[in-house]
Order: C-alpha cells, then sequence, then structure tokens
C-alpha cells in the first residue's frame, strides 16, 4: 500500500490508502474509541453484508471463489455463524477487504465496501463520509494542486533528457468499443485505462515489455493533457459509482468524456500556465490532519 491520505468524519481520523490504484478506507478508524471492538465482525456475519461484499467480488475478482462463498452466504443469519476479515479472505480469495500491519495498521476496504459500512454504523455516518471523501477527491484533483502536477511533469521530462526510449513506446490497438465482454471483470483503474488509452494496463506492458521491467507504466508515458484528462475521470468516476451506474455505462460516458475533454486540450500548453493560487493546496490539508 501507498502513501496514506486521511480524512475526518464526527471528529475521527480515517485513513485511506492506494492499493493498485484504488481507494481503500480504513474500517478500523471508522469505529475506533467506540465500546466494544467487535463492529467489524457484527457487520460481515449480516447476511445482507455477506451477499454485498460477495457480490462485489464477483463483478471485481476474477480469481474469487464462489463456492466458499456460496458456503457462507447459506450460512449467514445462523445463531452460530461467525464471519472474521481473515476467514474471508483466506477462504475466498477476496481483494476488498484487506488487512494492513504497521502504523497505520488495521482492516481497509474498498471504499465501496466502506460507504455500505458506513451506512450500518449510520446514515448520517456515511452521508458524512461520502461528503468528506468527495472533498478529499476535489483537493487531489485540483488544477492548481501542483504536487500532483509537478512530479508527473518532472518524471515524464526527465525521462525525455535521460534516453531515447520513449520513442519505441508502443499503445496496443485494441477494439475494447465493440467487445464488451472484457467489462465484466474489468477493474476500476482498466475501466479507466480503456476509456482514455484505448487498451488495459496487461495489453500496455504486453506490448512494452522492456518499460514494463522498469516499473513504469502507461501513465508515465501519457501527456500533460492526457494526465489531466484521466484526473477528471477518475474523480467522475468515482461519483458514478456512488449514484450506482452500471459500469457499462459508465464506460461509455467515460470513453465519451475522454474525446471530447482531450479535443478541447489539443494543442495547448499547460506547463506555462501552471500556478499557486492560495496555500490551500492537498500537501497543506494533508499536513493539517497528520498533526492532530
Amino acid at each position: 500500500m501507498s502513501k496514506v491520505s486521511k480524512i475526518e468524519v464526527e471528529n475521527k481520523l480515517i485513513s485511506i490508502v492506494k492499493q493498485n490504484e484504488e481507494d481503500y478506507i480504513c474500517l478500523t478508524d471508522m469505529i475506533r474509541d467506540e465500546s466494544g471492538n467487535d463492529h467489524i465482525r457484527n457487520w460481515m456475519r449480516n447476511r445482507n453484508t455477506v451477499e454485498f461484499i460477495g457480490l462485489w467480488e464477483t463483478l471485481h475478482n476474477p480469481n474469487f471463489k464462489g463456492v466458499e462463498f456460496d458456503t457462507f452466504r447459506k450460512q449467514a443469519g445462523l445463531n452460530n455463524f461467525n464471519l472474521t476479515p481473515k476467514k474471508w479472505i483466506e477462504a475466498t480469495n477476496a481483494v476488498g477487504i484487506v488487512s494492513k500491519s504497521g502504523r497505520y495498521g488495521g482492516t481497509y476496504a474498498h471504499k465501496d465496501l466502506a460507504f455500505e459500512f458506513g451506512a450500518w454504523i449510520s446514515p448520517m455516518f456515511k452521508l458524512l463520509l461520502i461528503k468528506e471523501f468527495q472533498r478529499l477527491k476535489e483537493i487531489e484533483t485540483n488544477k492548481f494542486n501542483l504536487e500532483w502536477n509537478v512530479k508527473r511533469i518532472l518524471s515524464k521530462t526527465n525521462y525525455h533528457i535521460q534516453t531515447d526510449a520513449i520513442k519505441e513506446h508502443i499503445l496496443p490497438q485494441k477494439n475494447y468499443v465493440k467487445d464488451k465482454e472484457w467489462l465484466v471483470y474489468a477493474e476500476e483503474a482498466d475501466l479507466l485505462n480503456v476509456a482514455m488509452y484505448k487498451c488495459t494496463a496487461k495489453d500496455w506492458r504486453d506490448a512494452n515489455p522492456k518499460h514494463a521491467k522498469k516499473g513504469m507504466n502507461i501513465r508515465d508515458f501519457s501527456s500533460i493533457n492526457e494526465l489531466v484528462v484521466l484526473s477528471n475521470l477518475e474523480n467522475l468516476n468515482a461519483i458514478m459509482i456512488i449514484n450506482n451506474i452500471e459500469k457499462s455505462e459508465r464506460f461509455k460516458q467515460l470513453n465519451k468524456i475522454a474525446k471530447s475533454q482531450l479535443i478541447t486540450l489539443d494543442g495547448k500548453d499547460f506547463m506555462k500556465s501552471l500556478k499557486k493560487l492560495n496555500d490551500s493546496t492537498f500537501i497543506d490539508e494533508q499536513n493539517k490532519l497528520d498533526k492532530k
């Protein structure tokens, strides 16, 4: 897991980490200082919860063990039924819920699942959690937040200086728009990749093995305009997920928006226009939370 971000909901500091380019929210933080420590276990033993997290895995995890899931689903609701994150992960090969050790240790869940856990705590908690999460995403994608933009610009510029290997970069040509079968098992990161670049991360790695071995990915070779549009797509996709828009419809809209915004930005040089209007950047907001 990568760098930890934080949001504050009802005086609780809640950690958020990136895993496989997806946001995972700390369930442990959400119930910290509450009486008792069985909240997550009680939530997971609920029949509706088992069905929801199982269906989420079915849609997002091609390695999910459906047979084991059916066993848990049949047992859910019985007085002697007990389900912990560890038991769920080991039995079903789940990826939506993970455990993390160390300073920011605890049980983390993909934002889709974390919002449901928030609703289990209380409807108000869920609404506040979504509101703060959206605020964080707006801060992260704000075009005046130089941390995100400059890192990408410097990385791309340095690579141009050090080598001309970028000329060998290949962008696979796939017809994902017509072939929709891939959507069933596609993760959110690849949904954005196909909408933006017309290929998945794996397609790109297969076509560019030398770059892939160096730990590089398709976004390292993107233009500034492409990165701006991609950031916008991530934010829009998060909002559409919260609004329960089907994956196929989300892809259709994201692909259309990507084409439209790239046409608008084509030929513009935003390197010259980068500036900082005030001190309310993501770095400053994050430091305030870290000091609490």
